[in-house]
């Protein structure tokens, strides 16, 4: 098992966490008789971003196993092999994490894939694998994502292991 957290290194997580609450700026201006009038909505607005945690804050927190990953991987291989140039309906995921995507050679991507200008690493993953087609709206990919945040950081240890 590796901490997930070595992925994103201590002093960076440590920023995350200690900015992942900041919701004002100290270089704004001060708020005017127009702009107070809407503060409550924005103060709403700020205290619902700040209640639900960031993907990648999530994600640090988690471990990833890569022998449960394999088992959640499952899932996944309808679609998808980990051997190195087999594609099936979804392009092959050997070597997946820190690959472009819409890369492999061989694959007819969407559009939105190829140009969604990603780098798969482990925590756009996490994200990706939530709810794919959120994240690049217009994907091929019609699974509708692992919604356990473990299963999505098992198998992102899974698909670690296999570059």
């Amino acid at each position: 098992m590796k901490k997930i957290q070595a992925f994103i290194g201590g002093s960076a997580l440590a920023c995350l966490m200690l900015t992942a609450g900041c919701n004002s700026r100290a270089d704004e201006e001060p708020a005017t008789p127009e702009t107070t009038a809407a503060a409550p909505a924005a103060t709403e607005t700020a205290a619902a971003v700040t209640e639900a945690p960031t993907p990648t804050v999530e994600f640090a927190s988690l471990t990833g196993d890569a022998e449960a990953g394999k088992k959640v991987f499952a899932k996944c291989m309808t679609c998808h092999s980990v051997d190195a140039g087999v594609n099936k309906v979804g392009p092959t995921l050997h070597g997946v994490v820190g690959r472009h995507s819409g890369s492999v050679e061989g694959y007819s991507y969407s559009d939105a894939n190829k140009n969604s200008g990603i780098t798969w690493t482990p925590e756009e993953l996490y994200v990706y694998l939530a709810d794919p087609q959120a994240t690049i709206p217009g994907t091929k990919m019609a699974f509708p994502g692992l919604k356990d945040p473990q299963d999505r950081a098992n198998v992102i240890a899974y698909l670690q292991t296999q570059s």
